[in-house]
């Protein structure tokens, strides 16, 4: 243990290598167990992120399998949302009038091609599509295209923000099989951070892929920003989503 902590003290510092202790590397922790210590390990003098890493049993270089869906967490997550949104005429104004915190056209196009990217999500209506498919090489990576599949390419383009700035969230599979995504912040009551944690979950399985043999969710963890990771069973992590009906 001793050896371990002072490797920890190097890569890290002392303070996560003092709540690193807390977590024990070999256990998988039950649901309320996990988000109480995710609570204890939060150290840093902001309001951390609560991160989830799901670890699927999906092959992403197959097309089938590179899931990509929407959630809304019951309780939000916690943080402000900057969103920017490609409308024109009477969109544009809905928009507006929705909270989008950035609204328009070509303009907007030219200014992210010339490097901006102030803003956290992306929404259009269909009809604007045809430029901003010009920002595929820029969003694209970056998880912001929008697309009808999330919910971001809409004529009710009000609605959209809403549900964003609500805490709607997208989440989608990496190259190694893991959906990564926040649930809340540490100062959430653990209720309530359970029921978002469980949320997503639910919709991580709504994605499942028809062909996908034995387990689909294979390892669970959240952590805080700045914490260390806490392994979650991933069973019961399964079963209760599935329970709640989310």
């Amino acid at each position: 243990m001793a050896t371990l902590n002072t490797q920890l003290k190097k890569k890290h510092g002392r303070r996560y290598a003092a709540v690193a202790e807390k977590v024990d590397r070999s256990r998988v922790y039950p649901v309320d167990e996990a988000i109480a210590l995710l609570k204890e390990t939060a150290s840093a003098k902001f309001d951390e992120a609560a991160e989830a890493v799901f670890q699927l049993g999906v092959d992403p270089r197959r097309n089938e399998h590179r899931i990509r869906g929407t959630v809304t967490l019951p309780h939000g997550t916690g943080r402000s949302v900057t969103v920017l949104a490609f409308a024109k005429g009477e969109a544009l104004k809905a928009a507006e009038e929705a909270g989008a915190d950035f609204v328009g056209g070509e303009d907007l196009v030219k200014k992210i091609e010339e490097g901006w990217l102030e803003f956290d999500r992306v929404v259009a209506t269909p009809d604007m599509m045809g430029i901003v498919s010009r920002l595929g090489r820029i969003l694209g990576p970056r998880g912001l295209m929008p697309s009808p599949k999330t919910g971001t390419v809409t004529k009710d383009i009000a609605q959209a923000i809403q549900e964003i700035k609500q805490g709607k969230l997208e989440f989608r599979v990496d190259e190694y099989g893991q959906v990564h995504s926040i649930f809340g912040r540490v100062s959430f009551p653990e209720e309530h951070l359970k029921e978002n944690l469980l949320a997503l979950a639910a919709a991580i399985l709504e994605e499942r892929p028809e062909d996908v043999k034995g387990r689909y969710v294979r390892k669970v963890s959240i952590s805080t920003t700045m914490g260390p990771g806490i392994k979650v069973d991933p069973d019961e992590v399964v079963r209760l989503a599935e329970e709640r009906g989310f």
